[in-house]
């Protein structure tokens, strides 16, 4: 009978973050100041309109202040680019998170990247994409560092590890890839049309699912004792892993719920209150 893996308790790790966080939005507000997350909605989609309620009810529970701002379905390129420097010159707020996706008229990566560096506090710039290459990312892709963060928790190690990731988007599959070698490990970039993937997934000690496909990545495909973290999330809170198969081969495995995504918002609310604390340091 196999051994019963390690369960990766995302909330656990979140609930540890935001108890650090408390204490500092404490000693801000008795410095003067709040930490504000400003968050752009474009449209009415109800996922994301979920997505930006969830993280301004993470932010009030804190005592951050969430500035919704809610932008018509028809909304343009350059509105958008102009509510964004609105927000970006205004001292008050301290990250801007811009839901996405946006409707399919706007130039996504030029609505990103007119956030300014210092309040992109999701890590979603094509500037703080390089500086996460580099290693020095003030704000990293709040997901990669959501992972990392729960590795770290759990005293999971990296270095030398060979880590497989399957995923290539900007502000996932990329960047935590770019993390995980910056913390020594040998990383494999993979993605749903790569060849022989079982056999590459095999080989890997660590595998990060970040493919965006419901239990995509199959139980035979885990090297026994290797760490699986599943950064995927579909319709019926579903991974991207085939959790119950996975586990049977996992050492440590997250759960999807409660794993990566909890994380995930508490590293947007670290970011936003980092980016509160350098505005006094200044």
């Amino acid at each position: 009978m196999s051994k019963e893996p390690l369960i990766l308790d995302g909330k656990l790790v979140s609930d540890d973050i935001k108890a650090k966080l408390a204490v500092k939005v404490q000693e801000l507000k008795e410095k003067g100041v709040t930490p504000c997350l400003a968050t752009i909605l474009v449209g009415e989609d109800p996922a994301s309109a979920t997505y930006v309620r969830m993280k301004g009810n993470a932010c009030e529970r804190l005592g951050i202040i969430s500035k919704k701002v809610v932008l018509d379905e028809s909304t343009t390129t350059e509105e958008l680019m102009a509510a964004i420097q609105e927000l970006n010159e205004d001292p008050n707020v301290h990250g801007i998170l811009l839901q996405h996706p946006v409707p399919h008229h706007i130039d996504e990566r030029a609505a990103f990247d007119t956030i300014r560096i210092e309040k992109d506090v999701d890590g979603v710039t094509t500037l703080g994409f390089s500086q996460n290459a580099f290693g020095f990312a003030e704000y990293p892709s709040c997901t990669p560092a959501a992972i990392l963060a729960i590795m770290d928790y759990y005293n999971l190690p990296i270095e030398g590890k060979h880590a497989v990731i399957v995923g290539r988007s900007p502000i996932l599959g990329k960047p935590v890839s770019m993390m995980l070698l910056n913390r020594n490990a040998t990383v494999t970039i993979c993605h749903s049309r790569t060849k022989d993937l079982a056999n590459i997934v095999s080989q890997a000690d660590i595998v990060v699912a970040a493919v965006g496909k419901p239990n995509f990545i199959q139980g035979n495909w885990i090297k026994p004792g290797a760490v699986v973290l599943d950064a995927g999330y579909n319709k019926g809170n579903i991974g991207d892993c085939d959790y119950e198969a996975c586990a049977e081969a996992a050492s440590a495995i997250t759960p999807v719920p409660a794993g990566v995504g909890p994380v995930t918002i508490a590293t947007l609310l670290k970011h936003t209150v980092e980016s509160a604390e350098r505005t006094v340091q200044v």
